[in-house]
C-alpha cells in the first residue's frame, strides 16, 4: 500500500510540475534576444542622421567610418552577428559615459549586454581620436532620442 501511495504522489507532483513549467511566462525580450532580430540590410537599428553635424562629430564620424564601422556598421546601428547598434539605449551617457567608450576602443571589452563576445580593443585610435568619434556617437543618439 505505502508504494501505491509513493508512485501517487510522485505522479501528482509531475504533473504539478509539467502544468507549472506550461504555464509559467516567457522571459521578457531583452537586448540580446533583440539583437538577432536584423534588419533587412544586416542592420540591428534604425538610425536617424541628422542634417548639420558639429565639427567634432564630422571628425569623429571619418574615425568611426574608418575604426569602428567594419564591426559596428554604417552610422553605429549595428551588425547583425557582428556587433551591436551603438545608437541604442543601453549605451545612453547615463549607462555607458564616454569613459565606457574610451575604455572600450583602448583596452577592448567583455561582453556583457548583447551575444556578439568580447570587443578586442581598437588598434592604433588615439585617445583624441576616440574623443571625436564619441561625440559623433552621441550627436547620432540624440537625434533618435538618446539623451
Amino acid at each position: 500500500m505505502g508504494s501505491i501511495k509513493s508512485i501517487t504522489v510522485f505522479i501528482c507532483v509531475m504533473v504539478a510540475g509539467g502544468l507549472g513549467y506550461a504555464l509559467w511566462p516567457a522571459p521578457p525580450q531583452t537586448a540580446a534576444t533583440e539583437a538577432r532580430i536584423s534588419l533587412e540590410d544586416g542592420a540591428l537599428a534604425h538610425v536617424l542622421v541628422p542634417e548639420d553635424l558639429s565639427p567634432d562629430a564630422q571628425i569623429g564620424k571619418r574615425g568611426f567610418d574608418a575604426n569602428c564601422a567594419v564591426c559596428h556598421g554604417a552610422n553605429a546601428a549595428g551588425q547583425d552577428g557582428v556587433a551591436p547598434p551603438l545608437v541604442h539605449v543601453i549605451y545612453e551617457p547615463s549607462h555607458h559615459g564616454d569613459d565606457a567608450f574610451q575604455r572600450a576602443a583602448s583596452l577592448g571589452v567583455r561582453g556583457h549586454h548583447w551575444p556578439f563576445g568580447d570587443m578586442p580593443p581598437v588598434e592604433g585610435v588615439t585617445t583624441g581620436e576616440i574623443t571625436m568619434i564619441i561625440a559623433y556617437i552621441r550627436e547620432l543618439q540624440r537625434a533618435n532620442g538618446i539623451n
